[in-house]
């Protein structure tokens, strides 16, 4: 995979980066390799017997290793970065190191369906930041965000209980959602001058740094595992890190975050398909429905969005 600096710009502008654009054939196409890839995610992780944490941190360093030659390969279009982008860069690291340490505890506090339809509301967050940075977002991608997210809560089946440790649950659930929100966020404004591959190392490298601290403060091991647990880590990091968020990454500069957030949505009925292909897991009543709305929800958003501009961003 190729990847040339992203054309630097000079005081780049937040409602710019934050706007939602149509995706052209490119990015469709980009786009829908990045939803196949974390779509494995979810079968593959749950096959895997090593902390949650332990695979957090293993597929963003994995994920910072395999790009790290990119990076120096692009040494010269680096020369024009400033400091403040590497710590955009960071920021985003931070907020999805953040996600992760909100949203993995809440998978054992509450339902896994509440869970999963409560973290996936990233991209109704995504939007209210834009709009409230002047982005004006028309009446048909509110009603396809509405639809999309309730695409998702009819496929998990959500079932919100009122126990105080659930309550506790759907919050850290919900945290985690506020903080893929930053992270892509933040990503979209690394991106208006970085390479897709130098933020991503920067980022994916402080998300690691900051894993490792939450996984000795829980106690949990980064090493010691079984060999199949290991090659599940590495498929993992292929298909979700570098075939998922990696590809979202780059696409984050010429679509938008409302876009990409929107995009991650449909990891759900994806990871739907492939536990049935590959588990055998039988979907649940809701799901052909549920699908449907997700698929209605984003084609809305995609319609009313206004089309991308014909240059195409540096990846």
């Amino acid at each position: 995979m190729t990847d040339t600096p992203a054309p630097l710009r000079t005081g780049p502008d937040r409602a710019d980066a934050w706007a939602v654009h149509r995706p052209g054939g490119r990015d469709a196409a980009v786009m829908a390799v990045a939803v196949l890839g974390i779509s494995l995610s979810a079968p593959l992780t749950t096959l895997l017997a090593a902390p949650m944490l332990a695979l957090a941190f293993w597929r963003n360093l994995g994920g910072a290793a395999v790009l790290l030659p990119l990076v120096l390969r692009e040494r010269p279009g680096l020369a024009g970065l400033r400091p403040r982008d590497l710590a955009t860069s960071a920021v985003a690291g931070l907020f999805l190191a953040a996600h992760f340490a909100a949203w993995l505890p809440s998978l054992s506090m509450t339902t896994v369906a509440a869970s999963t339809a409560l973290v996936t509301t990233t991209p109704v967050w995504t939007a209210l930041a834009a709009r409230a940075s002047g982005v004006r977002l028309p009446a048909a991608t509110w009603w396809g965000l509405a639809l999309a997210v309730l695409g998702v809560a009819l496929i998990a089946g959500v079932d919100l209980t009122v126990s105080p440790r659930a309550l506790a649950g759907d919050g850290l659930a919900l945290l985690g959602a506020v903080c893929a929100g930053g992270y892509v966020l933040a990503g979209a404004r690394a991106r208006q001058r970085m390479s897709t591959s130098a933020y991503a190392v920067v980022c994916y490298s402080v998300c690691a740094a900051a894993i490792a601290v939450a996984a000795a403060v829980v106690g949990d091991p980064l090493v010691g595992f079984s060999g199949r647990d290991w090659l599940l880590i590495a498929a993992i990091t292929v298909c979700a890190q570098l075939l998922g968020h990696t590809l979202f990454n780059r696409l984050l500069s010429s679509v938008g975050p409302t876009m990409v957030s929107l995009a991650i949505l449909l990891e759900v009925p994806g990871a739907l398909l492939f536990a049935l292909v590959l588990l055998g897991q039988v979907p649940p009543l809701l799901a052909l429905p549920g699908l449907a709305l997700v698929v209605v929800g984003v084609g809305l958003v995609v319609r009313a969005s206004r089309p991308a501009g014909l240059a195409e961003p540096g990846t």
